[in-house]
């Protein structure tokens, strides 16, 4: 056994160990030693109130899109889901389809002449036509439904989860899916989902705020925040959390309420590329 020989420099703290025949690794050069640098927080903005208007205090909203200047929303619960068409000025429900007791509404996004539906638990997607509300279809749904939008290739959904899962439009059956990250760390609790500009936004359950999203690699984008935007009635309501994103994309106008919300509030956001 080769020798060992130690000095320890008791004053400036240090020790060097020699061992016989065994050659110390050289020092790093200047300048290649890496420092760990968090990257910097995604951004934060307070969105802008431009316009109110009345929303039916009894609607649990799960769903909201906006397509050729017409609102839809889909409704929750057992026993009162629903679709429905809706007079934005108003508030006032136009056209209803409610929908069978046992199946609680979810997410819709519009396709083509199509207004697609999840449910929760049922593990089933409806489909609608848009003009009469007559249900065409179904398809089964891997795990739970929560939010539904569309990149115009694939319907995009959530499950309450920190992923996006990409459907066939075909069948509804998942081509692939992406973890939403906010600097590493999953971003739980994805509610219902608009695709705006390239991005994906949601909602956060039992968050004020939604979230923008790289659909490409589930990067978060920035916040938005909306708690200054929570009607009175709905603070000590538990249930009555901030659910439902629409855009107008004809007229670039962006929606969002709640469910049992009595206003939807169209918004801005200031410095957002469009």
């Amino acid at each position: 056994m080769a020798m060992l020989s130690v000095r320890l420099a008791i004053g400036a703290g240090e020790m060097d160990l020699h061992a016989a025949g065994v050659a110390q690794a050289p020092a790093p050069a200047p300048g290649l030693v890496k420092s760990a640098v968090s990257p910097p927080a995604p951004p934060r903005v307070r969105a802008r109130m431009v316009a109110r208007y009345p929303h039916d205090p009894e609607a649990f909203t799960q769903g909201l899109v906006m397509a050729d200047g017409v609102l839809y929303e889909g409704t929750g619960g057992y026993g009162r889901s629903s679709l429905r068409r809706v007079d934005l000025a108003t508030g006032r429900v136009e056209q209803q389809l409610d929908l069978p007791s046992d199946l609680f509404g979810e997410g819709i996004a519009v396709w083509g002449e199509e207004i697609i539906q999840l449910t929760w638990t049922n593990r089933l997607g409806l489909r609608h036509r848009r003009d009469s509300f007559t249900t065409t279809g179904d398809f089964p749904l891997d795990g739970e439904g929560w939010g539904l939008t569309h990149d115009g290739r694939s319907w995009i959904k959530s499950d309450g989860s920190a992923w996006l899962r990409f459907l066939d439009p075909t069948h509804g059956r998942e081509v692939r899916r992406v973890l939403v990250r906010d600097r590493g760390r999953p971003v739980a609790h994805l509610n219902e989902l608009e695709y705006i500009d390239g991005e994906v936004w949601a909602n956060i359950w039992f968050r004020d705020e939604l979230v923008r999203i790289d659909p490409a690699s589930g990067r978060v984008l920035g916040y938005i925040e909306l708690a200054h935007l929570r009607p009175a009635v709905a603070r000590g309501n538990r249930e009555a959390v901030l659910n439902g994103i629409a855009w107008d994309q004809d007229n670039d106008r962006i929606f969002v309420t709640g469910k049992l919300w009595p206003q939807l509030f169209e918004i801005a956001v200031d410095g957002r590329v469009h």
